[in-house]
C-alpha cells in the first residue's frame, strides 16, 4: 500500500468521525500541533475503553504532535450528564486518590504531560464564572446539544448543566496558557468540544479545532470492553493480563481487523496480511491473538504478555509447571474460589464446597479419573488435602471433569 498522509492513515483506521474544520487536516498531516485529551477521575485507573480513546494520542505524538492529558479534579466533582440519568457525585476524598492513581498510569503508559484542571477552577467564584464564562453561552445553543436534549424530558440539574462550560473553560485555559489548538475525545464529547471552540473564538478571536473518534463498539453496538457491566482495567492488579488476553482472543470474528486497524499500530500491510490468514483460518483467531499481543504488550511488557499466554495455556491443559501462586491467583482469580484453613479429606473438600452434590456423586468422579489436583488425577477418597500439596504453600486448582474449575486458597 501507498504512504498515507497522518490524516488519511486515521482515516483508513476508521478513527475519524468528524472534525470540526478542514483546516484541521492540513494542521494534522503537518505536525507541531498541542493537543488535549481529557478523563474525569471516576475511579483510579483507566479501563480499555480509555485505552481505545487514548491510543489515538499516541500515535499522533509519533507524527510529531504534543499531548496534553486532562484529569479533571473539578468537572469529577461535577459529572458529565448521561443519557439517562444523573451521574453519582463521588467525595474530594474519592477524587484526589482517584487524580493519584490516574496520573502515574497516564505518565508511564502513555507519556502525557498531565494537567489538572482543579488547579485553575479551584478559586474562580461564582460571579466571576458567570460575568466571564456564563455570558458567552447561549441556553438555546446548549439545549440543543445531545447530552442536554436526552436528559430534558427525565430532568438535568443545574450542576450537570454546567459541566458543558467548565469543560469550554478547560480548553480556553489550555490555549492560552500551554498554546493547545486541538480538543480530541470519542464522538460522545463532540458538543462539549465545539462549545470550547466557540469559547475561545468569543473571548479570544482565535480559532481552535476538535476532532471526535468513533466510539469503539461491538457489532450490536455495545461498548468495547464492557462485560456484564464490569469495566477491564488498564491496571493489571485490577484486570490481570490473564483476563485481558482471554476477553481479547474471545472477541468476535467480524470486528476482528476493525479493532486492529484501531488499536494497535502495526502498519497496514501487516494488517492486511494478518486478515487474509484469518479469512484463510479463521479457527485459529490468528488475528485476536495479534490484537491481544499488541495491546498488552504496549500496556504492560512482553513478559506480561508472554505470562497470560503461559496461564491460558495452563488453565487450558491443566498443566500448571512454573506457575507462581501469585500469577494463579491473578490469572484465574475469575474461577470460583475455596477458602482452606486447615487439612481435610477429598472427599469431604468437594461435598462441603459443593463440588460435587454428594458423596456419592464425588466417588462416582473420583473413580472416573474426573477430579484432578494441580493436574495430578485424584482416586482416593481418603487423600488428605493440606497446604504442602498447594503451590507456593497457598493455592490448589481443582478440577472437575473437562469445563468446571475451582480455586482453593489456603489462609
Amino acid at each position: 500500500m501507498e504512504k498515507m498522509t497522518l490524516y488519511e492513515e486515521l482515516k483508513w483506521r476508521g478513527l475519524v468521525q468528524d472534525i470540526s474544520s478542514p483546516e484541521l487536516i492540513e494542521k494534522l498531516n503537518k505536525g507541531g500541533l498541542t493537543f488535549y485529551i481529557g478523563t474525569d477521575p471516576t475511579a483510579d485507573s483507566m479501563h480499555i475503553g480509555h485505552y481505545s480513546s487514548f491510543l489515538i494520542s499516541k500515535r499522533l505524538a509519533k507524527y510529531g504532535h504534543h499531548p496534553i492529558l486532562l484529569v479533571g479534579g473539578a468537572t469529577g466533582l461535577i459529572g458529565d450528564p448521561k443519557p439517562n440519568a444523573e451521574r453519582p457525585m463521588i467525595t474530594k476524598e474519592e477524587v484526589e486518590h482517584n487524580i493519584k492513581g490516574l496520573k502515574k498510569q497516564a505518565e508511564d503508559i502513555f507519556g502525557f504531560d498531565v494537567v489538572n484542571n482543579y488547579d485553575w477552577t479551584k478559586d474562580i467564584n461564582v460571579l466571576d464564572f458567570l460575568r466571564d464564562y456564563g455570558k458567552f453561552f447561549n441556553i438555546n445553543y446548549m439545549l440543543a446539544k445531545d447530552k442536554v436534549k436526552s436528559r430534558l424530558e427525565t430532568g438535568i440539574t443545574y450542576a450537570e448543566f454546567s459541566y458543558m462550560i467548565l469543560q469550554a473553560l478547560d480548553f480556553l485555559y489550555l490555549y492560552e496558557h500551554h498554546n493547545c489548538e486541538l480538543q480530541v475525545a470519542g464522538s460522545d464529547q463532540w458538543g462539549n468540544i465545539t462549545s470550547g471552540i466557540e469559547l475561545i473564538r468569543k473571548k479570544l478571536d482565535k480559532e481552535a479545532y476538535g476532532m471526535v473518534m468513533p466510539l469503539v463498539t461491538d457489532s450490536t453496538g455495545k461498548k468495547f470492553g464492557k462485560t456484564e457491566g464490569n469495566a477491564l482495567w488498564l491496571d493489571k492488579n485490577k484486570t490481570s493480563s490473564y483476563e485481558l488476553y482471554q476477553y481479547l482472543i474471545n472477541l468476535e470474528d467480524s470486528m476482528i481487523i476493525s479493532y486492529l486497524k484501531m488499536l494497535t499500530f502495526l502498519t497496514p500491510d501487516e494488517i492486511m496480511e494478518i486478515e487474509k490468514k484469518h479469512l484463510e483460518s479463521p479457527e485459529k483467531r490468528i488475528a485476536q491473538k495479534e490484537l491481544a499481543r499488541c495491546i498488552i504488550t504496549d500496556l504492560h511488557g512482553e513478559e506480561e504478555f508472554n505470562k497470560a499466554v503461559q496461564i491460558s495455556e495452563a488453565l487450558f491443559s491443566g498443566n500448571l509447571t512454573g506457575l507462581s501462586a501469585n500469577d494463579i491467583m491473578l490469572g484465574m482469580k475469575m474461577l470460583p474460589s475455596i477458602k482452606l484453613n486447615e487439612e481435610v479429606k477429598l472427599i469431604d473438600l468437594l461435598v462441603e464446597n459443593q463440588i460435587c452434590s454428594s458423596k456419592r456423586e464425588a466417588r462416582e468422579m473420583l473413580t472416573a479419573g474426573a477430579i484432578s489436583i494441580n493436574n495430578e488425577k485424584m482416586t482416593d477418597e481418603n487423600a488428605i488435602i493440606n497446604s504442602s500439596i498447594a503451590i507456593d504453600d497457598k493455592v490448589i486448582v481443582i478440577r472437575k471433569g473437562k469445563k468446571k474449575q475451582f480455586l482453593g486458597i489456603f489462609e
